[in-house]
């Protein structure tokens, strides 16, 4: 399991962040230089290039979404404008996209961005510009709560690109376009004139997420530990009755892919966070503020002690739980992840994501009175990051276009490069796992500096 390191503080990680952003600014910059638009959007490296896979072009917002974070991080006025620009050219489309759920990966990323730091102080605008992001976030969140499938519980979630039968661990994450679109006052208008409060929707969702996609080892089936995530759940479209868990992008529906994982992880924590800057009266009609967030705080936490309990020494998982392979690498928890082995990769990308879960977690914890408890999660996740700032996890090679190296896409459809010579992918970057390293250190070096809360929401925390 993790060994968590109670001595660190956030200051401590100050020269590793300061010296990732150095690595960053050039990243960025390569991949503009040879990136084609006609190409898509970039996804994941091939011997060191960030290449495209035409599969809903769910990773564009992190492409400019990351050179936003650059400027907010270090006030290079390069990136603000190639964030701009990148964001106003080829983010667009992406905003009325009704086949997908990742509206929130696309559009918080950039335009979410964008309105946060004008909100913050951090970044000069016209009205009209506040009012063009706003806008944007507002029609991203009523299409991505369009996407909507009742469950026989009277419930309901928003469904992913395989259909109305469908739920994905990873919308928990993309549900922060809906918070920013409800908090702009906007709501879906359905048939018959009929008004859908996308906070409804949110909170709906979530917690069938919660009773659904993470397990809590109380005998739902053989396989039911505490905290495991089912990547995919499926329902039955015809009367919405829960059929059985899945996967697209995991082992097996039995085992937990990590970066699944991650997604409801940070999502449950981020919402946990949001939510608290809602009235009471906003939350009455979902039984009121205390049972919205046991709703929150228990997948939340029963995921981060999974994450725990079920990772390395040094914070950084294997791609899935369940993995055939690890049973070969023999008392793979007690040690370091080794990314260079030949029998399953391990995913960077799953430890960039969750490291923020588990900061925002802790940090949400000590705020509501449970410092104890808060602390535990707070120091993982900065245990977590101060290892993906070291070799071999940051990638330091001038030649190489990624930033955090040894991230897995997809592992069954064998999407992954594998180096000459090896048996299973290793060495290559994605655009989430980069971006989610830089959201994790902007995170930190915010606390680290006394500077405001980073939230999604932009209000300083």
């Amino acid at each position: 399991m993790l060994y968590v390191d109670n001595n660190l503080t956030p200051s401590h990680l100050l020269p590793a962040i300061e010296r990732m952003w150095q690595l960053s600014a050039a990243k960025i910059l390569a991949i503009e230089q040879t990136w084609s638009p006609e190409m898509g959007a970039p996804v994941f490296t091939v011997k060191g290039r960030y290449t495209s896979r035409a599969w809903t072009d769910w990773t564009h917002g992190f492409q400019f979404g990351s050179a936003l974070l650059q400027y907010d991080a270090t006030g290079d006025e390069t990136f603000l404008q190639l964030g701009r620009e990148g964001t106003y050219r080829h983010i667009p489309v992406h905003i009325t996209h009704i086949g997908v759920h990742d509206h929130g990966f696309n559009v918080v990323s950039t335009y979410g961005n964008l309105w946060r730091l004008m909100g913050e102080g951090r970044l000069p605008a016209e009205e009209s510009e506040r009012r063009l992001c706003e806008l944007a976030i507002r029609c991203s969140g009523a299409v991505q709560a369009s996407r909507w499938a009742r469950t026989a519980d009277g419930g309901g979630y928003i469904y992913s690109f395989n259909g109305p039968h469908s739920l994905f661990a990873d919308t928990m994450r993309t549900l922060r376009v809906l918070a920013l679109a409800h908090r702009l006052g906007h709501v879906l208008k359905a048939e018959g004139d009929r008004t859908v409060s996308l906070l409804e929707r949110l909170i709906t969702h979530a917690r069938t997420t919660a009773r659904y996609t993470v397990y809590y080892g109380e005998g739902r089936d053989i396989y039911d530990v505490r905290g495991r995530v089912a990547h995919e759940s499926l329902f039955n479209p015809n009367d919405g009755n829960y059929r059985c868990p899945s996967t697209q992008q995991g082992y097996s529906p039995f085992s937990t892919w990590t970066r699944g994982l991650a997604w409801v992880m940070l999502g449950f924590a981020e919402q946990l966070e949001f939510i608290d800057r809602l009235s009471d009266a906003d939350l009455q009609p979902f039984g009121g503020r205390e049972a919205v967030q046991a709703m929150l705080l228990q997948p939340a936490l029963a995921t981060a002690d999974f994450f725990i309990e079920n990772t390395p020494t040094d914070g950084i998982p294997y791609w899935d739980t369940g993995a055939p392979g690890l049973r070969e690498l023999g008392d793979y928890l007690n040690r370091p992840a080794d990314p260079f082995n030949d029998r399953e990769p391990v995913d960077s990308s799953a430890a960039a994501i969750a490291c923020q879960a588990l900061l925002r977690l802790g940090h949400w914890l000590s705020a509501n009175g449970r410092e104890q408890e808060g602390r535990r999660y707070r120091q993982a996740g900065l245990t977590v990051l101060r290892r993906l700032l070291e070799e071999p996890y940051l990638s330091v090679d001038e030649s190489h276009q990624g930033l955090l190296l040894h991230s897995v896409y997809h592992r069954p459809n064998g999407w992954d490069h594998v180096p000459e010579g090896r048996r299973i992918p290793c060495g290559e970057s994605s655009m989430w796992g980069d971006y989610h390293l830089r959201e994790a250190c902007l995170y930190v070096q915010r606390l680290a500096r006394g500077e405001g809360y980073y939230a999604f929401f932009g209000d300083g925390g």
